[in-house]
């Protein structure tokens, strides 16, 4: 699974519940784009976080 390089953001795990109070496994990931960021020895490919991308936490290259 992924995870975002910037933040450290990760799936993480719950229960579903439903309606009649049943509970199934459920899994939340999250929204992880691969993109090139730049770094200070050129560009290089990360996997980052839609969050971090908008709050413009990197530079992308």
């Amino acid at each position: 699974m992924a995870k975002c390089a910037v933040c450290g953001k990760s799936a993480y795990f719950g229960n579903s519940v439903s309606h009649s109070h049943r509970r199934a496994n459920k899994m939340w990931k999250p929204n992880v784009k691969s993109v090139r960021v730049k770094t200070e020895g050129g560009s290089k490919r990360m996997y980052v976080c839609t969050s971090c991308l908008r709050s413009n936490a990197v530079e992308r290259a």
